[in-house]
Order: structure tokens, then sequence, then C-alpha cells
């Protein structure tokens, strides 16, 4: 047997450097582009400059003859094999939604996408070739943006008839979850406050640090795919189900992937074709899009706008709120595009005890790259609305912005909760959360400050943003998602193998890019089996070797994947029992488990588990009927979605004579129940930040009226570096999630969904005394000085359109909106 070791100390809660990134920064890293197969060839893509066409022609000719080039294809060559991109969740069943061809043959419906591919010896000869394939169009109107969209004179798909995806609608007097929010808003139109503001959710592309990048290798028995995605096991499932090649002789290996952050949550059509190119030509061949094609063509996230009417009493309490969305969704649905605002739906009543509540959302199509999810899905949208709105009410009331929330957040005594949207919170405490926020924040302090460089007229005012939030995480349970129509379930897998040498190997469905996994899950399975962290080994991405699993988004590894985990590790234990009893010749019921060890209660006998799993290979010695494996699986589904929350405190400087913005403190405390690896977590919520911090100040991408991403490169397209952001103040406290054993929520979201507002709102506040109430993101300089000097909020001619108002029965009619812009 093996010898025995010492229990190691509890690694729950213990700051662990990252087990891959000795990998990860020593070069000895797997990403798709480094990896070769002989004979392999490789794609390069030709691209319509055009937002909307019609393809006249195609001539391949000289591309055919250029060096080294074996084959120029088409959408008409890859007809029967190119399959089609899938869309997951038709959000209602009467959704207005275009077939999307990887490569169409007929139309192009966006700038950037395919029209046809040449296949090379090098990658280097497969881009020059492109540049000599010659394609006629005949350019075709092109609608961009919503407002007009809505108006379905432009249509981005003509032979559909509209532009008008779909309308979802939630009320909360239909569902019985509570009150009208019409009848709230017409009694407070008579007696209360009413506030109404329009915001935009500008378009943003999440820009991963690994360009997208996919090799097919169909020489073997099976066809073996590897991507940077983090949806292996779905793309597996969306390859099968579109091409008719049986999932069996599919594999889909997911090797080191460096950021998704939601883009590479899809079905793309760059793996449709290269999958299609490879069983054309019975040939390995390999795609890496440039970083010019992935910002033009990899799918981009938010673009929304939101008119919203929030009524409360006098003195603040709020009555009832109003949300009616219009979302673009690009020139097609993406993998789970079309549910993005959904999942938003469900949190615009946020923390807070709202007792009326109507959500209405119409989905449009466009001539622009498609959207999907990008961090946070949906929340980030919902929390920037919310926050955003009890900001403006506190003006409206003359009170405090933390004093308006605490008027009308849900106590810590109050859970569990259930909203106004019909979710049930489990647990939580936002009075600690904030209470620890506004200590290290120095909040009082800093309003003293306002005050006096107020009263001075400092020319550089100081604003306090406020951002209370939470979320829902943790996709979650089936059932659920079924009644949302979503095309996949909640559930995750694990498997736990014992290991003759008493090592342990871990096999889980969720598939990393970046978050951590292989050093949290090895400290979870080593807590739970009381073996050294460093005997455990963390197997993920790879089909054939995890046959089981949905994957990575949603702030789901760790509260349904590290659960999946638990209980796989719990039945090892269990299935060990009766063997470390037969083997130290006692009963079942007098032996007990403790940090790796079975021992006979009330003496000294004992074996590791380890011992156990040495044993069990041998198998010379084990109870009848008994079978030679202590090897688990386990698959969990959970029952509720997963609930995190916390305060978000921003100091910003705006400096009145030239609306330069400067942020001078950001301090938050996060609740995301007990924590596994505090150092993991801060590194999550410092990424989170600054990725929400660039939605309030930098990102934004731009079309032009001809469909041209004009923000087409990182000159044009700001993303922020070290030099552009300051020291966060990060603190957590827990309050542990009821939901699942270990007590975990999500936190790889909660950075970005919270900051925004947090930030916009301490913009706001800087120079509302001027009559600002609003700027309209990204917060530029030139933005910030037009609201402050009478031109607005900054935000392009159509700011001052109206929203449409949604009724579920009626097509969309236009409304005034008040209160919008400086």
């Amino acid at each position: 047997m093996t010898a025995t070791q010492d229990a190691p100390a509890s690694e729950i809660g213990r700051d662990r450097r990252r087990k891959e990134d000795q990998r990860l920064i020593t070069g000895r890293t797997r990403w798709t582009d480094n990896l070769t197969v002989p004979g392999l060839l490789h794609l390069a893509m030709v691209r319509s400059p055009f937002a909307h066409a019609t393809i006249t022609s195609i001539d391949v000719e000289a591309a055919k003859e250029s060096p080294n080039v074996v084959a120029v294809l088409t959408g008409t060559d890859l007809a029967d094999l190119q399959g089609v991109c899938i869309n997951a969740w038709p959000i209602t069943p009467d959704q207005v939604a275009p077939t999307h061809l990887p490569m169409p043959t007929e139309r192009v419906a966006f700038a950037g996408e395919i029209v046809a591919c040449v296949v090379a010896r090098t990658a280097a000869e497969a881009r020059d070739a492109a540049e000599l394939v010659d394609v006629e169009y005949d350019e075709l109107p092109a609608v961009i943006g919503i407002k007009d969209a809505l108006k379905d004179e432009v249509l981005a798909h003509p032979d559909l008839g509209t532009n008008k995806s779909a309308l979802w609608v939630f009320d909360s007097a239909e569902a019985g979850t509570g009150g009208s929010a019409d009848e709230a808003i017409e009694k407070a139109r008579a007696d209360g406050v009413v506030v109404e503001r329009e915001f935009r959710q500008q378009r943003l592309i999440p820009a991963f640090m690994e360009p997208r990048s996919v090799v097919v290798d169909p020489t073997g028995e099976q066809i073996t795919v590897w991507s940077a995605t983090q949806i292996p096991h779905i793309l597996r499932f969306a390859l099968a189900a579109t091409t008719g090649v049986p999932e069996s002789k599919i594999r889909v290996i997911a090797p080191d992937v460096g950021g998704g952050f939601g883009g590479k949550l899809q079905q793309t059509p760059e793996e449709m074709i290269a999958f299609a190119v490879a069983r054309l030509l019975s040939k390995p061949v390999k795609y890496t899009e440039t970083r010019s094609e992935s910002l033009v063509s990899a799918h981009h996230g938010r673009d929304q706008w939101q008119k919203l009417t929030l009524a409360a009493e006098k003195d603040g309490t709020v009555t009832g709120f109003k949300v009616e969305l219009s979302a673009d969704l690009g020139a097609y649905i993406a993998i789970v595009g079309g549910g993005v605002p959904v999942l938003g739906a469900f949190m615009f009543n946020a923390i807070y005890k709202f007792p009326a509540y109507h959500f209405a959302c119409q989905t449009v199509l466009t001539n622009t790259t498609w959207t999907d999810a990008y961090r946070g899905a949906g929340r980030p949208e919902a929390t920037f609305a919310i926050e955003r709105m009890m900001d403006e009410l506190a003006a409206e009331v003359g009170v405090d912005p933390m004093e308006i929330r605490r008027k009308n957040w849900i106590t810590h005594e109050e859970f569990p909760f259930t909203t106004v949207a019909g979710l049930e919170y489990d647990s939580g405490n936002y009075e600690a959360a904030t209470a620890r926020a506004m200590e290290m924040f120095g909040y009082d302090e800093l309003r003293a400050e306002q005050q006096r460089r107020r009263e001075s007229n400092d020319p550089v005012q100081l604003g306090l943003g406020i951002s209370t939030f939470t979320e829902m995480c943790g996709l979650a349970p089936s059932r659920v998602l079924g009644q949302l129509d979503y095309g996949a379930g909640g559930w995750e897998h694990a498997s736990v193998r014992m290991l003759p040498t008493g090592k342990v190997e871990v096999v889980t469905g969720a598939s990393a890019h970046g978050q951590g996994h292989e050093t949290a899950f090895s400290q979870i399975v080593a807590d739970r089996l009381g073996v050294p962290f460093e005997d455990v080994e963390i197997l993920h991405g790879d089909t054939a070797i995890a046959p089981k699993g949905l994957d990575t988004y949603g702030s789901r590894s760790l509260v349904v994947g590290g659960e999946a985990l638990v209980r796989a590790a719990d039945k090892v234990i269990e299935k060990a029992k009766p063997i470390a009893a037969h083997l130290l010749e006692a009963s079942m019921d007098d032996i007990k488990f403790h940090e790796g060890r079975f021992s006979v209660v009330g003496t000294d006998q004992g074996l590791g588990i380890g011992e156990i799993a040495t044993a069990t290979f041998a198998a010379h010695n084990l109870p009848d009927g008994v079978e030679p494996s202590i090897d688990a699986d386990a698959t969990f589904d959970p029952v509720n979605f997963n609930y995190p929350h916390g305060t978000h405190l921003c100091a910003m400087e705006v400096d009145t004579e030239t609306g330069a913005v400067k942020m001078r403190k950001y301090a938050c405390c996060d609740d995301i129940g007990n924590v596994i690896n505090p150092l993991i977590v801060a590194g999550q919520v410092h990424g989170g930040l600054v990725q929400g911090i660039a939605q309030a100040l930098w990102e934004e991408a731009v079309y032009d009226e001809a469909g041209t991403l004009v923000s087409g490169s990182f000159v044009d397209y700001l993303l922020p570096t070290t030099a552009d952001t300051i020291s966060f103040d990060v603190d957590h406290t827990t309050t542990p999630a009821l939901t699942n054993t270990l007590g975990v929520k999500g936190v790889g979201e909660a950075g970005t969904i919270a900051s925004t507002p947090a930030v916009v709102n301490a913009i706001v506040d800087a120079v509302r005394h001027l009559g600002v109430t609003d700027v309209q993101m990204p917060c530029t300089p030139e933005r910030v000085w037009k609201a402050i000097n009478g031109a607005g909020d900054g935000g392009p001619a159509t700011q001052g359109a109206a929203m449409p108002h949604f009724e579920p029965d009626a097509e969309p009619g236009t409304s005034s909106t008040e209160g919008a812009g400086a």
C-alpha cells in the first residue's frame, strides 16, 4: 500500500497561485494557432466591404493561379456541406429570424460577411490570394441603428418583410408577482413622483486577447476540431445537428483559450466553413483571424435603447417601474443573442422591493455584425438602467442617492425574498456590503469635499457614484431555462478518478478560458477528499476526455460545475467506505471519514483514501459483490439561479472647462458567498471592473451611415491599459449561498455589471448642479463638455428621437420622453 500522508491544511479560502500560470506565462501554451498536423492547409476569408448587397458574380480564377493555392471556394461550392449557424434561443414562437448560412450564396447582410475562402499551403499565401478574388456586388440600402430599424422603411432582410424580430413582455400584474406598473405610474403622476429617462447602451466589442482560431483534421476515425472556444460541447452538438455528421464522429478540443468574455460563446461561420472545407478536401485545415477581422466579424455586445419610467411616492418609496427596451441583434440571431435581453428582464428590479413592474423588449435586425452575450449578458444593461434611475429619483426627491437605495432595498432579515420579477433570492446582506464599501471609500469625507468645491466654484468638480447591484448567474435550472425556450439545459457534469498511486484525476464539463479552473477546482477536490492540492489534476475542454458538459459562461463554472465536483467526490468517499471497512475488519457503521482518512471509531486504526485506491486497483481483497473501482460521476442541475451582490462606489473629477474626467477613487465590497481562492477572486473583480469602466469611459463600436465599422481597429476602438486606470480598493462580505453545498456565488461578471453605472453616476453627480442629468456613454470629454454647456448629452443626432412605446398586442408606436440629456 502507499505510504500514509498527513492530511493537508484546508485549501478552501486559501490564496493559491494558479497552477496553469506556469504554463501560460512561460510559452508552453497550447493556443489553437500554435497547433500543426501533417499536411495542414490554411484558410483566408474573403469578406464583403458592403453592409447590404446582392452578390452578382465571384471571379476566382486569378486567385486559383496564385502560388501554392489548393482551392478557392464559394458558398455555392460548399452548399451541401456548410450547414447553418443555429439560433438556440428563440424567445417567442413568432420570432422573425433569417437563415444564417456561414457563407451566403446570394446576398450579404453586414460588412465583413464571408463570401469566399482561399485554401493554400501557408497562411500568408492564402491571404495574398484572397486579395485576388474579384467579387461584384449590387449594393442595397442598409439599415443601421435601432431607431431606424424600428421604422421598417429599409429592411435588413427584404424577404422577411420587417426588421422586428421578437417582442417579449413580462408584466408583474399578469404574472401574479406584483401590481400594475401602469396604474402605479398613473397614480404617481397625480400624487407622487414620476421619473422618465432614455438611456443608451452602446455597442461593444469583446476584444479578447487571443483572436479566434480553428483547426479541423478529418483524417482520423473522428473529425477532430480544435477551436478557441468557450463551448466545446455545445459546438460539437451544433456541428452534428447542422451538418449531418454523427456526433460520435466529432471530437472538439478547446486547448488554452486566451479570453472570451462571451465573445467565444458561439458557433462561428469560420468554424463551420473550416469544418466543411476539411471534409470536402479530406485534408486538415486551419483558420486564424486577424485582429481587424475579429473586430468586424466576431460578435458584438450590448446595443440597446432603454426607455424607463419610475413611479414613487413623494418620500422616494418606489411604487412601480416600467422598462421599454429596444435591442439590436445585428444581421443575424446569434446562438443565444436573442435571449440576452430576456436575462436582463429579471434583473431591472435589482435589489429593490418594487411592488409593480413591466418589461417589454423589441429586438430588431440591422445590417451590422450580429450581437450576443458579452460579459454579464443582459445584467449589466439592467443594472445600469436601475442604478442610474435611482440616482435620478434621489435628485428629484432631494435626498442623498444612498438614502434612496436604503429606503427601497431588501433588508437582510427578509431573505429568502421573492422579487416582483418572480425570482427567489436565497441569501444576501446589502447593508453589510454597503457599510464596508462606504468605510473603505470615505463616503462622508468625499461628500464634504464635493460641497467645498461647489461652494468655491472650483473648475474641477467632484462627483460620487453608487452602484448597489445583484445579478442572476450560474445558468441554472434546466426546467426554468426550458420555460424560457432556451435550447439547452443548465446542468454540469464531473468525474473524479482515484488513480492506483493515490493521485486524483478530475474531469469537468466546464471549459476554462482564463478563470483559473485548474486551481480552484483542485482546491475543492483536495479539501473534499483530504489529499494534497498538488495531487489533483484537472482535465477539461476535450469532448473525448470530458464527454458530458455545458461549458463556461454566465458565472456558472463554480456554482454549477464546482457543485458537480463536490457531489462526485462525495460519491467516491461513499464507494470507498465499504472497502475501507472490509480492509479494517470493522462494521460500516463504525467507519468515519475525516481529512482524507477512513478510521474506526474509538481506535487509531485507519487508511488513507490513497491507500484505498491502491487496494481497489489491486482488487486482491475486496468485499464480495463490490466492483474494483471507487471512481464516480455526478451531474448537478441547480434548483435556482445564484445571486451575488455588492456595493461599488466611485469618485470622479470633472473639469468643467474641458469636459475631461479623471477617476479619483474606486472602492467596492462584493458578497459572493464563500470564497475558494481570494487571489483568483481579486483578479476576477479587477478585470471585471476595468471592462465595466471601459464601457463608461472609452469603448464604443461605431458604424457610419453605409454600415462600415469605423472603429474597426484599436486606433479607433479604445481599450484601456494600466496607465488609464487606478488601484482599486476591493473587499468582500460573506453570505453563503443556500443552493449549493459550497455556499459559493458567481464572481466572474460582478465587476463589469456593477462598475459602469457607478462611474456614470459619479460623472453626472459632479455636474448635476449645472443642469446635467445624463451623459451618454462612453463619457468622452467632448460629450461631457457638450452636456455641461447645454448641447445635450453628447450623444449622436438620434438622441432626441422618441423611443417606441411597446404594447404586447400592438405594433410599436412612439411616445415622447422626458428628462434625457442636459
